[in-house]
């Protein structure tokens, strides 16, 4: 009896460890329909892939580490995140500083012979590919496949006749020209590239900061979909053509139209088992980030439509909410992770960091976070490296997060803040008499500006901290001794992005001076919560 029993116990565990989900943000209405987004977190430039009946998803993570991460589904509306194939930005010692804007743009993830490709631009260093047999890992290390400046946007075609291709866009702020779709062939392993590349398309006069270009090949047609007039008010193009150099025929067939859904596009077409079409891309949120859509998607004449045609013009205009995919089985309710307890030896997949990490930056001790004191010197926390972040998770949310304080030498500091080119939040800071909460602002960091802290109150180590995010992006902070009574800091904060990305939730631990045993801060666990009414 007490084997059955300890056996219920376990299974209920784990049970339950295989529904957790968001509580904050869940896109699956439960009743055979999704709302848009699929995902309300900062998974930019997307691309997916679907091998036998599952789904995977990449997307850009500029200077964050890990990087390029790899999201998994079984219906192409739950989505789970499965892990990152960038475990450190290359080259190793550029990116073991901040580096806002740089790094891993728009990545592309093909399956072909039984293997993943995944190719990403680093518009300072060229275009990069990682492979692996396993969308799990282990990943090679980067292989450069073309050095150079303002390369963006790569993705690859193999043939019917075994030629291999890519096409990718330009960087204006790299190379000096954008608005151009190049297709270059690839040796056959796709690992370089051979020739100097054609010029497809010029988008200045009808398509201007066309970029982000997907390659895909149907019925003899070759395709390359490409969105256009930038991320904020830009629409969905497709290009088309008998022969891969052109000439390619266009045609938009997605914009805005009268929806709410401002620049739906970059984004990656997926057909299913069953043969429904969909169409997976990205809106701008500001603040919030680049939020991932799921759109249903048909051809009509050779020409795909994204989203719903109302008017027959064959443009399509995205959906706030629609039938899910066909599938055949019903599948759990899943989501990216965000609240963390902080109870294994691992971080969890949500966090990461502001520069390649350093060993001594962090460790889990089964029981919390642990983050040590770190030196800096910064002015303002934009350029300090050892920032351990996560995405908004939703629109609306509250997160709260346990801190234990142990400094070792005055003026250390820890801290939880909403990080953008302005940022927001809660530091404690170790003086001769003891521990001080402050709340913390620095308006135009990114420029490089003075921040503020005003002092709140003296406390003991222990502090719950909590940041109450509105629509707007609107945030509140309180503070609380117990857990239970909060009390209100500093004034209602507006959000900022940052530099391509949105804002992000950032736990920290520094120090202004030297020594040979800094002191550290323990966070018990960082919980998400709906906004309580």
């Amino acid at each position: 009896m007490r084997l059955f029993i300890g056996n219920i116990i376990l299974l209920l565990a784990l049970t339950a460890k295989s529904q957790q989900h968001s509580s904050v943000w869940i896109s699956d209405n439960r009743n055979g329909t999704y709302k848009n987004p699929i995902i309300h977190a900062d998974y930019s430039d997307p691309d997916a892939i679907r091998v036998g009946d599952n789904y995977y998803m990449v997307s850009s993570s500029f200077d964050a580490v890990p990087g390029i991460p790899i999201l998994h589904s079984k219906d192409l509306v739950n989505w789970t995140l499965i892990g990152h194939a960038l475990h450190r930005l290359v080259p190793l010692d550029h990116f073991s500083r901040t580096r806002h804007g740089e790094g891993v743009w728009a990545p592309s993830l093909r399956y072909h012979k039984k293997e993943f490709y995944l190719y990403y631009p680093d518009p300072d260093f060229g275009i990069y590919l990682l492979k692996s047999k396993n969308i799990s890992g282990p990943w090679t290390e980067p292989i450069l496949v073309q050095r150079g400046k303002g390369l963006i946007d790569p993705c690859p075609l193999w043939d019917d006749d075994g030629n291999v291709y890519l096409v990718h866009a330009f960087a204006g702020s790299r190379a000096g020209i954008k608005s151009l779709i190049i297709v270059k062939r690839l040796s056959p392993d796709g690992t370089r590239v051979i020739d100097d590349g054609v010029l497809v398309y010029d988008g200045h006069e009808k398509d201007p900061t066309v970029e982000g270009p997907k390659f895909y090949k149907r019925n003899g047609w070759y395709y390359i979909f490409a969105p256009a007039g930038g991320v904020s008010n830009g629409w969905q193009l497709v290009l088309r053509s008998r022969n891969i150099y052109g000439p390619y025929q266009r045609k938009i067939v997605m914009d805005q139209g009268k929806t709410t859904i401002n620049g739906p596009h970059q984004g990656a077409w997926i057909t299913t088992p069953f043969g429904e079409d969909w169409f997976i891309h990205f809106q701008d949120k500001d603040a919030y980030g680049r939020v991932v859509h799921l759109q249903p998607m048909k051809w009509v004449k050779d020409w795909p439509v994204i989203g719903i045609d109302g008017d027959g013009d064959g443009k399509g205009e995205p959906v706030m909410q629609y039938k899910k995919p066909v599938t055949g089985k019903n599948f759990q309710v899943q989501t990216p992770p965000d609240s963390d307890e902080f109870n294994t030896t691992r971080l969890g997949k949500q966090w990461q960091w502001q520069a390649n990490p350093q060993a001594a930056w962090a460790f889990l001790t089964g029981t919390g976070l642990r983050l040590y004191a770190q030196l800096d010197s910064n002015r303002n926390l934009w350029t300090t490296p050892h920032l351990l972040m996560q995405k908004f998770p939703a629109e609306s949310f509250m997160v709260t997060t346990k801190l234990v304080f142990h400094a070792n030498t005055n003026n250390e500091q820890a801290g939880f803040t909403v990080l953008g080119v302005d940022y927001a939040g809660f530091v404690i800071t170790n003086k001769a008499d003891g521990n001080y909460l402050g709340f913390r602002t620095c308006r135009q960091a990114d420029k490089n500006s003075a921040e503020k802290i005003n002092e709140l109150v003296k406390i003991d180590s222990s502090i719950y901290l909590r940041i109450t995010v509105y629509p707007g992006a609107q945030c509140e902070f309180s503070y609380s001794a117990d857990g239970n009574i909060f009390k209100m800091a500093g004034e209602l904060f507006e959000a900022k992005p940052g530099k391509w990305i949105g804002a992000k939730l950032a736990l920290y631990s520094s120090r202004s001076t030297q020594t040979n045993d800094a002191g550290y801060a323990d966070f018990d666990w960082f919980r998400f919560e709906p906004v309580k009414k």
